[in-house]
């Protein structure tokens, strides 16, 4: 069904309102042939989703779009394409069809040396993209770039771009899921940071104590983001079925800016909000940096979780929600803005998130002692967890590697 309708150039999106299990893995084979993509409302709450459901369909049909689109890239003498990845159709290696492609989706190219490249000279790469807009109006964008070769490895790690680098370790995690045990995916990826830091170390570092963690300045927090990656979701051997299909299906067409927040979500303290200068500095996720008598937001591109502590004044959670305790957290939860400073800098801060993330995110309260409270604190991915080790821990961990691949 999902060639047939590639061919006829229909685009699925599956927007899926359950509160079972239903089957993910089998029904996103559909949109991710056709370029669509799955949304997933779990469970759904007839009370608190309504407003979700509604941006996501209108920003679904409204956003910067093409369609009958097909696509290629050619790379100058000595490389060549090895694959794609995202949500696209394929029958001949060359093209990428796309019944739809819009502003938020990215497609992954995957790029082979063939042939020696020489220092000094430049390496091409242009991406055509034919397709129609919404208008009906055929055209063609090419984006070409051209890079500068060299045979020093430590201007490559000095121009070294993270979120693309780790963009290309969480896609590659996806397509690892689908054919092999999460234990081994999951090895992979912390092999694939270890090879990145002992390249540098290796050929890049100046001579200094062996006993010394050397991290590239440009790629300095990627063991943090790959320790983030395997307690992700879709790494957890204790995650739902339906979550893991859709972890994947959510994974293949993410773009670059999104891909970190996704394993790495963004924490700031919101119980201070109309104190501080500049809207909330990220705090590192760790539960020593949860106080029990602060507020904090959570948010990862897909879902915001709002946790409020066993001690937090009175006054200031009546003043964001409308309650007077801890204790009257409502099980399904719509935000409100309320005739105060505090209030009206949370739905900006809020609105703003929505904005940069191209989505409306789901909100949620939480606390200490609740299934709620479980689930936020299950992103503090610098603790030590059933999932994984602590962030302090895994960094021993890459340095023990290293150092084993430098004896």
């Amino acid at each position: 069904m999902a060639i047939e309708l590639a061919e006829y150039q229909v685009c699925v999106d599956v927007f899926l309102t359950t509160q079972s299990y239903v089957d993910i893995a089998s029904i996103s084979i559909i949109p991710r042939t056709t370029g669509g993509q799955v949304y997933y409302y779990h469970p759904f709450s007839a009370f608190s989703d309504p407003a979700k459901l509604y941006n996501d369909l209108r920003w679904n049909v409204t956003r910067p779009q093409g369609f009958e689109a097909v696509m290629r890239v050619r790379c100058s003498q000595g490389l060549q394409v090895q694959e794609y990845s995202g949500n696209f159709c394929k029958r001949i290696p060359t093209d990428v069809d796309l019944p739809a492609i819009d502003c938020d989706k990215s497609i992954m190219v995957t790029l082979k040396h063939d042939d020696k490249l020489q220092d000094g000279t430049e390496c091409s790469f242009q991406c055509a993209l034919l397709y129609t807009t919404v208008y009906g109006q055929q055209r063609i964008r090419v984006s070409t770039l051209s890079l500068p070769c060299t045979i020093t490895l430590s201007n490559l790690f000095r121009s070294a771009d993270l979120d693309t680098q780790f963009s290309c370790f969480l896609k590659q995690a996806a397509n690892g899921i689908l054919t092999n045990p999460l234990v081994q995916v999951r090895e992979q990826m912390t092999n694939l940071c270890i090879s990145v830091l002992h390249a540098y170390r290796k050929f890049c570092a100046t001579v200094s104590s062996s006993g010394q963690l050397i991290l590239p300045e440009a790629l300095k927090l990627l063991p943090l983001y790959t320790l983030a990656l395997i307690k992700s979701i879709g790494l957890r051997t204790d995650a739902r079925i339906d979550d893991w299909s859709f972890w994947i299906n959510y994974v293949f067409p993410l773009s670059a800016q999104l891909a970190i927040p996704l394993v790495y979500p963004r924490m700031i303290s919101i119980h201070d909000l109309d104190s501080k200068e500049t809207e909330g500095s990220v705090i590192p996720l760790s539960s020593e940096q949860v106080n029990e008598s602060g507020i904090y937001l959570l948010e990862n591109g897909e879902d915001c979780l709002i946790y409020i502590g066993s001690t937090a004044d009175p006054d200031t959670v009546r003043q964001l929600f409308g309650i007077s305790s801890v204790g009257e957290i409502p099980s399904q939860f719509v935000l409100q803005q309320y005739e105060n400073p505090l209030s009206k800098k949370l739905n900006e801060v809020i609105n703003e998130t929505r904005s940069q993330r191209c989505n409306y995110l789901r909100l949620k309260l939480c606390k200490k002692g609740d299934p709620s409270g479980a689930l936020f604190f299950s992103y503090m991915v610098e603790d030590k967890s059933p999932s994984g080790l602590s962030y302090v821990e895994f960094l021993v961990h890459v340095h023990q590697q290293i150092q084993s691949k430098m004896a």
